[in-house]
């Protein structure tokens, strides 16, 4: 493999101890073997952020309210 498949640049062999990989010094691809599964968590909805945001700073308001009196 003398060519990156990912933007055709040329690779160079990283060696450290008795492990080697290709990468590439243009895009950052790595011939490195991955083994995971994507975790993504519910998406908020925009109205649970607003809600959250609001929240937050309602604590932050009775906070400095109080500091006043």
């Amino acid at each position: 493999m003398d060519e990156c498949p990912r933007c055709q640049g040329s690779l160079e062999t990283l060696t450290l101890g008795n492990v080697s990989t290709i990468a590439c010094p243009h895009c950052g691809y790595a011939d490195i073997p991955v083994d995971h599964e994507p975790t993504r968590a519910t998406p908020e909805s925009w109205y649970e952020a607003f809600n959250r945001f609001y929240d937050q700073h309602a604590d932050e308001e009775a906070d400095t309210a109080s500091d006043d009196s």
